[in-house]
Order: C-alpha cells, then sequence, then structure tokens
C-alpha cells in the first residue's frame, strides 16, 4: 500500500484542502451553507471556487511553464495590460467580441515577448520575465492615459457576462475555467507537445538530440501561460468594471507558483499537473477566505497562511515524512 500511495502525490494537496474546509466548518458553523439568491449560487463554498477562478488559470500557465524549467514572473503584469486594453478599446468604441479578441492578443504578445527573450536570447527566464513584470503595469497606465483615462470604468455585457454572470444558477466563470482547463489538458495530454515540454524540462540537452526543437517547445510554453494570464485578466476586469492596472492581481504570480508547487509540481522542470495544479489554486483560496472568516487580525493572515502552507509543503516532501517517521520505525524494530 506505501509504494501506491507515493505515486499518488494528490493525496497531500487534497488532505490539506479537506482539512482547511473541516476546521473552516468548526468556526463558522454555518460555512457549509449554499443558498440560491436572485438566481445564483451563494455561499463560502461556492465563493471559494468563485475567486479561485483567476488564480487557478494563471497556476496552469505557470505549470507549463515550469514544466519546461522556467518560469513566468510578469503574469501579473501581463493581466494589467489586458484590462487596459480592454478598457480602452470599449472606450474608443469597438465591438465588445473584437474588445476581447484584442485584450487575448495583447496578452498573446506578452507571452511572445517572454518567449523570444527566454527561447530566441537564451536570457535566464526569472531575468526576463522580471522586465515584463516591472514594466508592464507602467505600460498599462501608458494604455489608459491613450483617452485620459487614468482609472477608467466601463460596461460591457459580453464581457461582464463572462466573469460575474451565471448560467443554471452556476457563476459562468467556473464554466469558462472548466473550458479553458479541458483545452489545455487535450494539448497538453492528447498531442506529443506535453510530452515535449516534459522532455525539455527534465533535460533540454537531450531533448534536442532526440530531435525535439527546445527551443520553439520553450517559446510556446510561454504563449501559453501569457494566454491563461490573459483570460484571467478578462475575468478580473469585468469583474471591477475598470482598468487599474498598479493594483490589480498584485502578487498573483507568487500565488500561481505556490499552486503550482502544492500541487505536486517541481521547480526542476520535467513534470506537468493539471488538475493538481487546480487543487492547489483551492487550497491557497479556501485558506484565505477560512483566515477572513475566522475573525483573526488582519496582521495575522499572511503569517498563518505561510504556516499553514509550510506545512502543506513538508507533508508532501519525501525527505520531511522520513525524517519524522524515523525515530517511530526505530523503535518498532
Amino acid at each position: 500500500m506505501r509504494p501506491r500511495m507515493k505515486l499518488h502525490r494528490a493525496v497531500w494537496p487534497l488532505l490539506a484542502l479537506a482539512a482547511i474546509l473541516i476546521v473552516s466548518g468548526i468556526v463558522s458553523p454555518g460555512f457549509y451553507n449554499i443558498r440560491i439568491v436572485e438566481g445564483r449560487l451563494f455561499g463560502n463554498l461556492i465563493d471559494i471556487v468563485y475567486r479561485a477562478t483567476p488564480t487557478a488559470l494563471v497556476a496552469l500557465g505557470m505549470a507549463v511553464v515550469i514544466g519546461t524549467k522556467g518560469i513566468d514572473l510578469s503574469v501579473g503584469s501581463t493581466i494589467a495590460i489586458t484590462g487596459a486594453v480592454i478598457a480602452w478599446r470599449i472606450q474608443m468604441g469597438d465591438p465588445h467580441l473584437v474588445v476581447l479578441m484584442m485584450a487575448l492578443g495583447a496578452a498573446t504578445l506578452c507571452g511572445i515577448w517572454n518567449g523570444f527573450l527566454v527561447a530566441g536570447l537564451g536570457i535566464q527566464p526569472i531575468i526576463a520575465t522580471l522586465i515584463l513584470m516591472v514594466s508592464g503595469r507602467g505600460i498599462g497606465l501608458l494604455i489608459n492615459l491613450l483617452y485620459g483615462g487614468t482609472n477608467p470604468s466601463f460596461e460591457s455585457a459580453l464581457l461582464q457576462g463572462l466573469s460575474t454572470g451565471h448560467l443554471m444558477s452556476i457563476p459562468t466563470r467556473l464554466f469558462l475555467a472548466a473550458a479553458i482547463f479541458l483545452a489545455l489538458w487535450l494539448i497538453i495530454r492528447r498531442t506529443a507537445l506535453g510530452l515535449f515540454i516534459e522532455s525539455v524540462g527534465g533535460n533540454a540537452a537531450a531533448a534536442n538530440l532526440a530531435g525535439v526543437n527546445a527551443r520553439l517547445i520553450t517559446f510556446v510554453a510561454y504563449v501559453l501561460c501569457a494566454l491563461c494570464a490573459g483570460w484571467a485578466g478578462v475575468i478580473m476586469t469585468a469583474d471591477t468594471h475598470t482598468s487599474d492596472p498598479v493594483s490589480v492581481a498584485m502578487y498573483i504570480e507568487l500565488d500561481a507558483i505556490l499552486a503550482v508547487v502544492i500541487g505536486g509540481g517541481s521547480l526542476a522542470g520535467g513534470r506537468i499537473h493539471l488538475g493538481m495544479t487546480v487543487i492547489g489554486a483551492l487550497v491557497i483560496q479556501a485558506l484565505t477566505t477560512s483566515i477572513l472568516i475566522s475573525g483573526l487580525p488582519p496582521e495575522y493572515n499572511l503569517v498563518v497562511k505561510a504556516v499553514v502552507v509550510l506545512f502543506v509543503l513538508l507533508l508532501q516532501s519525501d525527505n520531511a515524512r522520513r525524517a519524522i517517521t524515523s525515530p517511530f520505525r526505530g523503535r518498532a524494530r
């Protein structure tokens, strides 16, 4: 039984998620209540999934990049640029479907830029993506200034329907996220691309010798990551009805990386766990929601979150579990 448990790394993040939800139910007796208000599902469990959607989308793209042994620190800036493009083109009177395509196109350009720096010029991923991370929010502000707005608001039935709407009482963004997850899963698991990405992350030199174009695969990975961030940007921008490049998606890149790691991913590359990455995003959001409803002072929130996340990561570490259980093994002998 033990060898099988080791193969299923999803056990630990699932146990962590279950533990957080159980503790939350004890702290807040009405935590599990779900009701329908004005044709929409409401409740803490729904809120966790609802608010975790943007982070999960960014984390899915991050999982692909990390699979190549890379990193993308610019996803927050990509979201800021996406939101700025949406507000800009709506103010200019473009059809909203065209605006959606232009926003995703802008996100794709961010991925092309990162892919060019990393795969084309051979710059270290953390440095290459740091460039757009630093400049991207400024680019968003410059886009806003194209029509004289520093914090512009807008209305769009299409975009807000994708973000805050509902279908059969279920938030629309959940259907959108499920469709994006399925599309990415099909690309990664039902084509050779996923195998190529993992081979490049495992050993780029060996992949090249086997006939895999490591640079092209790395380039595609950064484009996919930026596109996922673009969809998250559409959801977040439509949710707030405004473009705010300075504060939107602040530190989301850290949550995305953390979600990948909680889901069993390794920064050493070579593996992509899409489903477990989503579980990691749910763990982060469930923890955030639980801390908020617990009544803890805001000053303690980040500390508690860091301690719980560290505990989850220790559970996933074979070395840590071995160190913890070794004294008991010695006594048993």
